[in-house]
């Protein structure tokens, strides 16, 4: 996957040490990165929309048709807040290491604040807080880098990726003009 600055810049911390506010870093020789405070900030919107689908009432849930692309226009029913719901707790899951999920789930899932993370991992407050970073960072790339269909952008996740200029399903059709092109006869100058 390719990133591009437009992309980052407006996740980007402005106080970030690293990146400067620009979202890209440079990390050996030229190469441009994302820099680790856009991966938490995908993350951070992921998790605020996880919240928002978890708090909203359990047994009012929209079920929405999505339209596919294709000659026949088919569609499947899905309810997405479930679904994003079930996909951020599966790819967890999947990402991160036995260790790491267990601070996740304490911490993010079940919404266990330092103190009590501390305690219950048996964990000091500095190994415990350079782990939630690092867990932010390696969710947040994982979000966007999940393929054929990321969590984030959420607009996409949720209402289907943005149509492009120029991805219109229906051919183009071949302009005839109405009447043939007039030939001029050539005039001789004298």
């Amino acid at each position: 996957m390719e990133w591009t600055r437009s992309e980052t810049l407006a996740l980007a911390g402005l106080t970030c040490s690293s990146c400067h506010g620009l979202g890209l870093r440079a990390v050996r020789g030229n190469a441009l990165q994302p820099c680790h405070c856009v991966f938490r900030s995908i993350f951070r919107a992921c998790l605020t929309r996880f919240q928002e689908c978890v708090a909203g009432e359990r047994y009012v849930s929209r079920v929405t048709l999505e339209v596919m692309p294709g000659q026949e226009h088919k569609g499947t029913w899905g309810r997405k807040q479930e679904e994003f719901i079930a996909d951020f707790c599966l790819v967890s899951r999947r990402a991160l290491e036995e260790d790491e999920y267990r601070i996740f789930r304490y911490h993010f899932l079940l919404g266990g604040d330092w103190r009590l993370c501390c305690q219950k991992l048996g964990i000091d407050r500095g190994n415990f807080f350079h782990s939630v970073y690092r867990i932010q960072e390696k969710l947040g790339r994982v979000f966007r880098e999940l393929e054929p269909y990321p969590l984030f952008p959420l607009i996409d996740y949720f209402h289907g990726p943005a149509k492009r200029a120029g991805s219109c399903l229906v051919p183009k059709a071949v302009v005839l003009p109405i009447r043939p092109p007039v030939n001029y006869p050539e005039t001789e100058v004298a």
